[in-house]
């Protein structure tokens, strides 16, 4: 592999692409476990720049206010409330713009690399309103007033920044703006990362102590992550993580997340004690920095928080949330260690304190036993692998209807032909089937493409990530931007004859419930079959589908 080459997969993928199903999940699985996505260097290299670029101008906003500095004397107010504050706002407005989470080749966008403002500043473009049938707020597509808000929100986020101090009339409009445009389409709230940057915004606005109340914000960030993680999905984040760290490149490393490679690729004893190491640093990071935030205890709070996610970012994951990342860093320094004598209790505001018990408490946990009622972000249950996922099926080249969408990137193989020749291109796209495989929940696709279709071969196979990033402008994971919602917008505009299009939606699996659903349906006809499957059962699956105790299959 070289600096701007892919690493191949060790088969041809054109003929990797005519095989039995059961045969090629297996292939691409066994390539994933050894190679992950295969991404060349380059792209490591130019999200590291984007992170300090991320950085950079944050700091450079700073220094639009008197009373911080220049950027040569950053170290002594770094972690100044105002600087804190303006960090929030970048980031939404980062993330927003579509610079964030979401962007370039790791979540499946390679031209252009970002979506975000070139989308949501387009009329014309696919949009998920909160309520479709409603004027002005509603339909499937976007509008002029669709158009004007975000401009709108964008535009009051720059004032903020370049504001020499901020006041209410800084974050008055972004509190308002944010939800609205949510009501319009909900990607764009979950693009600005709005359970953590609004909510944050809130205790600016109507917190007399509002570092205690971005406090709370955080430690729940961090609580509802690590309740997410206890259940038997995280182990398989686990290996899928590692065998694709830019740090991770030697195959008797990667062999050791997986049982006995190649024949059982389920998650070694050493990947489920790191999955639980990983848990217990997500849930002791806020008992400690909420129960003893000073003096040693503070110390310690501020060490485990570096290894986490230092650890989670060095394995840089698909999706790549890194600025969003170094924002949480950031602010367990800018708000634990610059400010320990603050308590989350020290609010000073009792309407407040309700309205976050809701989102800080209410949400997750609705989340968490409902999770088909909200997305994942929202109950912040972060890269938990237990997520909504969806997986769409074009007969032929029936994918050629997308182009009566208005939307800014062609579709996927169109994309990488700018860069790679066909088998290139199918090599990388059939990683992407392994990354959704090789998660537990993935494990139920075996059972369920042939329900969906009679002959996988006669089917252009999509991730709906893929299609939510091309349909959509953002895609991060949320399977809920691309279940039924999306389907009947495409298919308002695309007209889909029946069978052309097959999707099948899978649900996560609910706390304390022991069961997936899911859903397969046509474009056109509708819904066609839902059931559910039951997890000890994908369990003892291989990730493409065969028993782990049948013979050649893998010892359970």
């Amino acid at each position: 592999m070289s600096l701007l080459s892919p690493l191949p997969p060790p088969y041809d993928p054109l003929e990797w692409v005519k095989q039995p199903l059961g045969r090629r999940a297996r292939m691409v699985c066994e390539a994933w476990a050894l190679q992950g996505y295969g991404s060349p260097l380059a792209v490591y290299v130019v999200y590291a720049v984007k992170v300090m670029l991320y950085v950079l101008g944050w700091a450079l906003f700073c220094t639009r206010s008197p009373s911080l500095g220049s950027l040569s004397s950053i170290g002594t107010w770094w972690l100044h409330p105002l600087a804190f504050q303006k960090a929030i706002i970048w980031s939404l407005l980062f993330e927003g713009l579509g610079l964030g989470c979401g962007s370039g080749p790791l979540t499946g966008r390679y031209f252009p690399p970002v979506g975000g403002a070139l989308y949501f500043l387009r009329p014309g473009t696919t949009k998920l309103a909160l309520f479709p049938s409603l004027p002005l707020v509603g339909g499937v597509r976007r509008g002029l007033f669709d158009v004007l808000l975000y401009a709108g929100l964008v535009a009051s986020a720059v004032r903020a920044l370049l504001a020499p101090e901020l006041d209410a009339s800084h974050f008055w409009p972004l509190v308002v703006l944010m939800p609205l445009a949510g009501i319009c389409d909900r990607t764009i709230f979950l693009a600005l990362r709005g359970e953590h940057y609004w909510t944050t915004l809130l205790c600016f606005l109507f917190a007399p102590t509002w570092i205690a109340g971005a406090k709370s914000v955080q430690l729940a960030l961090w609580f509802w992550a690590g309740v997410s993680k206890l259940n038997h999905h995280f182990p398989t984040v686990v290996c899928v993580m590692n065998s694709n760290s830019p740090f991770t490149r030697f195959p008797a490393l990667r062999k050791l997340m997986y049982r006995s490679y190649p024949e059982d690729l389920r998650p070694s004893r050493a990947a489920t004690v790191m999955g639980h190491v990983g848990t217990l640093l997500e849930l002791g990071v806020p008992a400690v920095l909420l129960l003893a935030p000073q003096g040693p205890y503070l110390l310690l709070g501020i060490v485990l928080m570096l290894m986490l996610h230092g650890y989670i970012t060095s394995n840089v994951p698909m999706g790549v949330p890194i600025e969003w990342n170094v924002m949480v860093v950031y602010g367990g320094f800018a708000l634990f260690w610059a400010h320990p004598e603050v308590r989350v209790w020290d609010l000073g505001s009792l309407p407040l304190g309700v309205c976050l018990v809701v989102l800080l408490i209410g949400l997750p946990i609705l989340g968490n036993i409902a999770p088909k009622a909200i997305s994942f972000l929202l109950a912040m249950r972060y890269y938990a692998g237990n997520w909504a996922y969806s997986v769409w099926l074009f007969r032929g080249e029936s994918y050629q209807k997308l182009d009566r969408l208005t939307k800014i990137s062609p579709w996927i193989y169109d994309q990488l032909d700018r860069f790679y020749d066909r088998a290139t291109s199918v090599g990388l796209v059939g990683k992407v089937m392994a990354f959704r495989l090789m998660h537990l929940h993935g494990r139920a696709l075996p059972k369920l493409i042939p329900k969906a279709v009679p002959d996988l071969a006669d089917y252009e196979y999509l991730d709906g990530e893929l299609v939510a990033g091309m349909a959509l402008g953002w895609n991060f994971g949320d399977g809920h931007l691309h279940h039924e919602a999306l389907l009947h917008a495409l298919q308002d505009q695309c007209d889909f004859e029946p069978g052309e299009l097959r999707c099948i939606f899978v649900e996560s699996q609910p706390l304390g419930q022991t069961t997936l659903e899911y859903r397969i349906c046509d474009a056109a006809s509708g819904e066609l079959e839902r059931g559910e499957l039951d997890v000890a059962g994908l369990r003892a699956m291989q990730p493409w589908g065969a028993d782990a105790a049948a013979p050649g299959s893998g010892a359970a």
